[in-house]
């Protein structure tokens, strides 16, 4: 035994003192805990992949197959694509399909536009009412003007039965206006003061230097905007009665939860091979999954942006 470890001292006491100096968080995992993390998030996946499963199944499913399984099949047994071409036939889920991608297009290029234009005058001290208007915005998180008051507005403003009912009233969302100006913020001021010196103005100094340095956040947070505008039906539900302007949400909305029987087409399918009358089951699953698919085709398009954007816009500044 050497005179280090007779006295206690030595490279081993060392690195146990290290050890109890840090974090619990900052130890390395040991067996059981790497084995429970791998068994929660398997859980989760299952949680998310086994209705998506069954969605698909039932509505590519016959309906000998649904009547056998007695309502959703989780095992398929024959691929019948009769739900899709019927809801594709020219009917109001095609016209719906039609609405909310202009909706999600046109809501997310002017949620876009207005909230980078606010979110730079914001973040710049020296502009007018800085102060003021950032306390307004976010006095929004804790007063809500209510429905009815909403409503009168968007009424009153004639916008009823009208696309527009469906972007305007959230154009702007402060939770990303926020994001976003801590995102600004923290673009270097002598970049900024460069640009100004060799006779930029501020739009140019925005469009030129500001907006391709933020591209992630600017990803995400259109990602964010997309989703909720795709995704939106309560505000089709309150100012659309034209069955013809409806969404695709609140279409599913009435056949699922209401239990309205699909008006999808004018006349039935009759192909070789395919039935010719579905399902009603199969069609409504058929109508999720048209909903749920664009989300999941864009997303991997920004995910590599997620985690960049929304970490570095919400706690740096």
């Amino acid at each position: 035994m050497t005179a280090q470890q007779l006295s206690g001292t030595g490279p081993n006491l060392d690195a146990r003192r290290r050890r109890s100096r840090r974090a619990t968080w900052e130890e390395p995992p040991t067996a059981a805990g790497t084995l429970a993390k791998a068994a929660v998030l398997a859980l989760l996946v299952a949680a998310v992949l086994v209705p998506l499963w069954a969605v698909l199944v039932t509505s590519l499913a016959s309906r000998e197959t649904i009547d056998a399984a007695g309502g959703m099949v989780m095992m398929p047994r024959e691929i019948d694509p009769s739900a899709y071409l019927t809801i594709f036939n020219g009917g109001q889920i095609t016209q719906a399909v039609w609405i909310s991608t202009l909706v999600t297009v046109l809501g997310t290029t002017v949620s876009l536009v207005l909230t980078v234009l606010a979110a730079y005058g914001l973040s710049r001290p020296g502009s007018v009412g800085h102060r003021g208007l950032i306390f307004f915005f976010l006095l929004t998180f804790l007063i809500f003007p209510g429905l009815v008051p909403s409503y009168l507005v968007v009424t009153g403003l004639g916008l009823k039965d009208s696309i527009w009912s469906l972007i305007l009233p959230s154009a702007i969302s402060v939770f990303n206006l926020v994001v976003i100006r801590a995102f600004f913020m923290n673009v270097p001021g002598e970049l900024l003061d460069s640009a100004r010196i060799d006779g930029a103005g501020e739009f140019r100094i925005l469009l030129r230097i500001v907006l391709p340095l933020s591209r992630a956040v600017i990803a995400v947070v259109g990602l964010f905007y997309a989703v909720g505008y795709w995704n939106a039906y309560f505000n089709a539900v309150l100012y659309i009665d034209d069955n013809d302007k409806f969404p695709i949400q609140r279409v599913l909305q009435s056949y699922i939860l209401a239990g309205q029987s699909p008006n999808v087409s004018g006349s039935a399918v009759s192909l070789p091979g395919i039935s010719a009358y579905p399902p009603t089951l199969a069609v409504k699953m058929a109508v999720v999954m048209v909903t749920v698919v664009p989300a999941v085709i864009v997303y991997p398009f920004v995910q590599r942006h997620f985690t960049k954007g929304v970490i570095t816009g919400a706690v740096k500044g």
